[in-house]
């Protein structure tokens, strides 16, 4: 039952970040202030503990689930799963930074809007995120059917 419960746990998860990236990159456009700018660093937020979660919940999985640390560490499809992951975390870097300078400026002046480069960069990032990101299912779909041992 607890591996079931895990695995339920880390889908949701990884559903629930895709949901975030792709509204952080639909809220990152052009005339972003004011409120849009707090929600969107309030979703950001919420990715960045979502994210958190996955790890957590991904270690129970490997440590404590049915399949056993074995099938994980010693599976090469696994750690291309992670590597696609750990991209994904260091991209979101950036994106994280900006907003959260954004968040910075808008409080200071509630007329801020963001650069229209540094917009475009974000969103640039946000999209590569996503591409990078859709990486994490193919690996998993390939890991659950044996490909890797």
């Amino acid at each position: 039952m607890s591996d079931l419960v895990l695995a339920i746990l880390h889908h949701l998860l990884i559903l629930s970040l895709a949901g975030l990236l792709a509204v952080e990159r639909v809220l990152a456009r052009p005339g972003l202030s004011g409120a849009s700018l707090g929600t969107l660093a309030r979703i950001d937020a919420a990715y960045g503990a979502t994210a958190g979660l996955i790890l957590v919940v991904g270690f129970c999985r490997v440590y404590w689930g049915a399949k056993g640390p074995a099938f994980y560490l010693e599976n090469p499809v696994f750690w291309a799963k992670i590597a696609a992951f750990a991209v994904v975390g260091l991209l979101s870097i950036l994106p994280t930074i900006a907003i959260l300078k954004w968040r910075k400026h808008a409080k200071a002046d509630p007329a801020f809007t963001p650069a229209a480069a540094d917009l475009a960069k974000v969103r640039r990032v946000l999209s590569l995120e996503l591409a990078v990101f859709a990486l994490i299912p193919i690996f998993a779909a390939a890991m659950a059917r044996g490909y890797g041992l």
